[in-house]
Formats: C-alpha cells, sequence, structure tokens
C-alpha cells in the first residue's frame, strides 16, 4: 500500500492527530502483506490504525462472481460498507481519504469531463456507491506512480517502501480470472512469493515496474513422479513503465523463467503448468482484469 501511506503521511502531516487510518483487510492481499502493514502505520509511522478482518465478508460475497467488473464493483462497494460501518465507531468521520492516481482516474472516467471511453472500473473510482455518508477527499489524484514515489521520498517513506511495485486495490481478486475462493488466493500467494523472491534474488526488482504471478481457470494435465496430475496454470507477468499509462514486457532471460518455473512446480501444490505473458501495454492491460 505505498499510494496509502503517501497520502495517509501526507494527510497526517496536515491534520496531525484528527486522522485515523481504517485498514480493511479483504482478505485478497499478497502474502504477509497484511502483517507489513500494520506494523509499518502503527510502529514507523504512530499513525492510529484500526485493522479490520473483512476476509470472511470478502470472499462470502465473491463466491459464484466470474465477471471482472462485477468483482471490482463488488469489492469497492463492500470496501466502503466497512469503512463506514468503522467510522461509525470512530465517530465524527466527515471525510475518507483514498489514494487514487491518474491513470485510475483516466481509465474509469474522463478527467476533464469528455468522452474518454471506460476501460475498466477502478476499485478507487468506478467501485464507490454514488451515496457516501462522507466527503471524498483524494490529494493524489492528478499526479502518477513515479511522481507519488518523490513525494514519498520527500515525505521521509524509507526507500523499500517508496519503491514497492503497485498491487492493486482489488487484490488478488483480479489475479484470479474466474471464481475467488481461499483456495485459489492461497495458491497464488504462493506462486506469487516464489516469483517476487527470485526477482529480487536476482537484482531485478527495481528495474522492473510490476511483477506478479496469475492463476489462471485453466486445468492441464501434468507428471509429478510416477503420477499423473491435473491441476491450474500460472501465467507470470513483469513489465516496465514511467507511468502506468504504457509498458513494455520485461526480458528475463530463460534460464530465470525455468528456474521460476521449476521453484512454483514443486513447492506450490495446486499448479502443474508456468506460463510467462509476453503482452505489452496496449494492446493489453497491465493487470490481467
Amino acid at each position: 500500500l505505498p499510494i496509502s501511506a503517501v497520502a495517509a503521511v501526507l494527510i497526517h502531516e496536515a491534520i496531525g492527530d484528527q486522522l485515523t487510518c481504517v485498514f480493511v483487510d479483504h482478505g485478497l492481499m499478497r502474502l504477509g502483506e497484511a502483517e507489513q502493514v500494520v506494523a509499518l502505520f502503527r510502529e514507523h509511522y504512530g499513525i492510529p490504525l484500526v485493522h479490520v478482518d473483512a476476509s470472511e465478508t470478502f470472499l462470502g460475497g465473491l463466491a459464484g462472481l466470474t465477471d471482472p467488473e462485477a468483482k471490482r464493483k463488488y469489492i469497492g462497494k463492500t470496501f466502503i460498507e466497512v469503512f463506514e460501518e468503522e467510522a461509525r465507531k470512530i465517530g465524527g468521520a466527515d471525510f475518507l481519504a483514498q489514494g487514487t492516481l491518474y491513470p485510475d482516474v483516466i481509465e474509469s472516467v474522463s478527467f476533464t469531463g469528455g468522452p474518454s471511453v471506460t476501460i475498466k472500473s477502478h476499485h478507487n473510482v468506478g467501485g464507490l456507491p454514488a451515496r457516501m455518508n462522507m466527503k471524498l477527499v483524494e490529494p493524489l489524484r492528478e499526479l502518477f506512480k513515479d511522481e507519488v514515489r518523490v513525494l514519498g521520498r520527500e515525505l521521509g517513506l524509507p526507500q523499500a517502501f517508496v519503491g514497492r511495485h503497485p498491487f492493486p486495490g482489488p487484490g488478488l481478486a483480479i489475479r484470479i480470472p474466474g471464481e475467488v475462493t481461499k483456495e485459489r488466493c492461497d495458491i497464488l500467494r504462493k506462486a506469487d512469493a516464489v516469483y517476487l523472491e527470485e526477482i529480487r534474488a536476482a537484482g531485478l526488482y527495481d528495474a522492473i515496474w510490476q511483477a506478479f504471478a496469475v492463476l489462471l481457470p485453466v486445468r492441464t494435465v501434468g507428471v509429478m513422479g510416477d503420477h499423473r496430475t491435473y491441476d491450474s496454470v500460472c501465467a507470470l507477468r513483469a513489465v516496465t513503465s514511467t507511468d502506468g499509462m504504457t509498458a513494455d514486457v520485461y526480458p528475463f532471460d530463460a534460464a530465470f523463467l525455468a528456474r521460476v518455473a521449476t521453484r512454483i512446480v514443486n513447492e506450490v501444490a495446486g499448479i502443474n503448468r508456468v506460463t510467462y505473458d509476453y503482452t505489452s501495454k496496449p494492446p493489453g492491460t497491465i493487470e490481467w482484469e
């Protein structure tokens, strides 16, 4: 949540202890990420943080949903419902601050009110209900990601945090085409962790804009030892970009991809095949949904 952290620290500079941060944990985060967020806010910044574990609510509501827009809209709506419930408990919360960025706005609605086509509803933009009890504050709305990184450094955020790859609001839900379940989230979390571990070990993390694994709704035949398997396919994605509006594929060498594929198939139960996505943006988007 680097962008949310930049927004939080910026607002904390402006209004101090009037700020309370609410972390709605939808159960769709990467491995160990929820714990890192809590530690960063509470220990590093001393900013009051309410951690709400709403994973059962979100995963229950996602059951049976397969359409990408339906998933995004449900997550956006439920996020606000949970948030407003917590705001009522805190009392006197009149404003909701979000880390919406300019590319999110461009892809969801026209910033100037002109005829911009909606590419997809962004969790921070198109997924919010029309009637909310709070006024929306978006201090980063006209900035690109690279500009937010500069701002984050100015505010004193650690480089390891400012330099983290973007992560979408709907989390793993849009990296699991088809139905999202806890089991599929757990499989994807493990595969993604292996992939990022290998990228860091190779010293490539900072050269890449975004890298992640996707769990496909496709099963294929494989062989493990003497046994035939019928398991899921994992796709790997890595791109370079400056602002997220266009992106090129990161050119890993074959040995690196072979090493990652071998580790994922051997270490992650439920995956028996790994592919690499060579599509640039455009025509593809960076995320799969």
